[in-house]
């Protein structure tokens, strides 16, 4: 960029193609060269703990899956975040009914999820389990230089600022999405999502026995079928498509044991969604 000075001489300019521009203009904004997204920790792995479907069990499921964690410390970081579960949805209700407004019920969510990254981090502080917010993720390096493992809550900062959505005051932008905007964020080695469910099925199984499991799929291809029930935050897809840095996602079930391990080790387990 080069400085040039007004024709009086009184004031100094950064000379650039933005200068002058709205930043509103569909034309423009697409015309606009840029260097490509750096990545700041590809040997990062972001890892979602569910919150309804791991956390919520308590000690029929939670340790297990933080066991997995630490017997792969060593081979692989890795970030954990953290979902609301069925407390969460809890007070959505309740909000719900007393006629609150998307950001505040993007607010409760935002205190359960954090809870539950409370819960993990206290549960793996013998091993190096240690708590940290949105604005320390550039800290990552100095946290796994001690041998940590950090522990965050999924819950996008959007909070107060949460988008109203149609019919519904429920944010559609919640852990699922806030752990994939986390990836995407520092160009991660893999974003894998923790459920109680084999990946993606054609229909919630647990509602339709007839459902039909999906192993791998394009996003362009998921978000054709319109599926009614998805197994993660319909967002996401979209997400993913504009990635300059993450190619897909990956749903395993956390209930069966190892699966973490595979899916840390690059091995298809679960459901993988593909970018493109």
């Amino acid at each position: 960029m080069a400085l040039y000075r007004e024709r009086d001489g009184r004031r100094l300019h950064v000379k650039s193609k933005l200068m002058g521009e709205s930043l509103v203009g569909k034309t423009f904004m697409e015309s606009l060269k840029i260097a490509p997204q750096q990545r700041l920790f590809p040997d990062v792995n972001v890892v979602k703990i569910g919150g309804q479907s791991i956390c919520d069990r308590g000690v029929k499921a939670l340790p297990a899956i933080l066991k997995e964690v630490v017997s792969n410390k060593k081979k692989h970081k890795i970030i954990l975040t953290t979902g609301g579960g069925t407390r969460s949805r809890h007070i959505y209700s309740i909000g719900l009914e007393l006629g609150m407004p998307t950001g505040i019920i993007a607010k409760f969510g935002s205190s359960v999820s954090e809870q539950n990254a409370l819960l993990v981090s206290t549960l793996l502080a013998p091993w190096g389990g240690i708590k940290i917010g949105h604005d320390e993720i550039t800290k990552l390096s100095n946290y796994f230089a001690q041998d940590c493992i950090p522990v965050m809550h999924g819950m996008p900062p959007y909070d107060y600022f949460a988008l109203p959505v149609t019919k519904s005051r429920i944010p559609i932008h919640r852990t699922d999405v806030g752990t994939l905007i986390i990836a995407n964020l520092i160009g991660a080695r893999s974003c894998i999502f923790v459920k109680d469910e084999r990946g993606l099925y054609t229909d919630d199984p647990k509602k339709n026995s007839k459902a039909s499991f999906i192993p791998e799929i394009s996003v362009k291809d998921l978000l054709a079928r319109e599926l009614d029930d998805l197994v993660i935050e319909r967002p996401c897809l979209e997400i993913l498509l504009n990635s300059e840095v993450l190619d897909k996602i990956q749903i395993i079930n956390g209930l069966a044991k190892g699966n973490l391990t595979k899916a840390l080790n690059g091995k298809p387990v679960g459901t993988v969604i593909y970018r493109s």
